[in-house]
């Protein structure tokens, strides 16, 4: 059997707003993009902030008895199998996703597919989290090619409907969510999405948790356990956000043979529709073309990597999505040369993936993140999605 993308209705579990209070001050953002020096202002707004059970420190047991106690106290409050609609509106723009409970299946099916390397240190922080809820806290962020599938009018047609839930998100944009209960819309997503596959945008160390997770804990097949919380959008969709990351090396060598600018305005503008990288070095900026399809890949194969050798390239690269950042770190000494690059291309970054290939960290990053705290899924092994 060839394998497919299996995607469910779960029994979701979802804040009880009447005990709970204002929803705005529940959400939070993933776990991996707030600041320690956020935690407590996160902490503050509620006594029931998701933070603290995505952000426990090391008290992983005490986030499992946090989720247990809301559930007895009925701050939280599970309900009938159901997908899910959720809208995020910012900048002008609207985006629309597909809340629901996806297959967990190895890279090698070519079903999920990755396209960022990850490293282990976050991988067991979640893990050991994981363990302690057994539950699914943050939904997974994937895409998917939705063109032919026709999912985008029945997210609209349900959009159409009043929401269950409106709220402002941790950076200020407006949500709303919308419950899916229609099991015969619950079968048509199912089939919309079983011969494609799904790239996962946001969430890599989360995903080889959730599945490492699924081998250590069994369970049959149609297990909960063997799921994960997902949210997935069209690749089409308008509202589809994926801005750069620049990089600044620690140390290295002058870069030569690149063409010459005079501000970091043009050196940026240079970079439109190019395979090249800008350079600040020395309060000089210049862009250098690479040769190759996708120039992340290029700058680390062909510059990054000859610089460091065999030196890891975590240990001396910092990461900014602020290119204005990037030159003042070099201008302050915190590192010596800038490299800039201009919005990746998704499907380039899919066709990749589809190769079997991955991209160094920090690829890419999608915007606005999906804020945590609107579903939570338990994901037993003796329960059946």
């Amino acid at each position: 059997m060839i394998p497919t993308a299996d995607v469910r209705a779960l029994p979701g579990i979802r804040y009880y707003l009447a005990r709970a209070g204002e929803p705005s001050k529940l959400m939070a953002p993933p776990y991996d993009v707030i600041p320690d020096s956020d935690l407590a202002h996160y902490r503050s707004l509620s006594p029931y902030n998701v933070v603290h059970l995505t952000r426990p420190g090391t008290d992983y047991e005490g986030a499992a008895m946090t989720f247990e106690r809301w559930l007895d106290d009925r701050i939280l409050e599970p309900e009938s199998r159901s997908m899910y609609v959720h809208e995020v509106e910012f900048d002008g723009r609207v985006r629309r996703d597909l809340i629901a409970s996806l297959r967990l299946q190895p890279y090698s099916d070519k079903v999920v597919l990755p396209h960022e390397r990850t490293h282990r240190g976050p991988k067991e922080d979640r893990l050991a989290l994981l363990r302690a809820t057994k539950v699914s806290l943050e939904p997974l962020w994937f895409l998917y090619e939705g063109a032919q599938t026709g999912i985008g009018a029945v997210l609209d047609r349900v959009a159409g409907r009043a929401p269950a839930v409106t709220f402002t998100g941790p950076e200020g944009n407006g949500h709303r969510l919308w419950v899916i209960s229609d099991p015969v819309i619950h079968a048509s997503m199912h089939a919309a999405l079983e011969d494609i596959p799904v790239l996962i945008a946001d969430g890599h160390h989360r995903y080889e948790t959730a599945l490492a997770y699924a081998e250590e804990v069994g369970g049959p097949p149609e297990a909960a356990s063997r799921f994960t919380l997902a949210l997935l959008t069209d690749l089409g969709d308008p509202g589809l956000v994926v801005l750069p990351t620049h990089r600044v090396m620690k140390t290295g060598v002058a870069i030569t043979g690149g063409e010459g600018k005079l501000t970091l305005e043009d050196t940026l503008g240079s970079l439109r529709g190019r395979v090249a990288a800008g350079v600040y070095r020395s309060h000089q900026f210049q862009v250098l073309p690479l040769e190759g399809e996708v120039a992340l890949l290029e700058l680390h194969e062909q510059v990054i990597d000859n610089i460091l050798g065999r030196r890891s390239p975590e240990d001396y690269l910092l990461y900014t999505r602020d290119p204005a950042e990037a030159v003042r770190w070099v201008d302050e000494g915190v590192g010596t040369a800038a490299f800039f690059l201009d919005t990746p291309d998704i499907r380039q970054v899919l066709k990749l993936a589809q190769e079997g290939k991955t991209l160094p960290q920090k690829a890419t990053y999608f915007h606005p993140k999906p804020p945590s705290g609107m579903v939570f899924d338990r994901l037993e092994r003796d329960r059946r999605l």
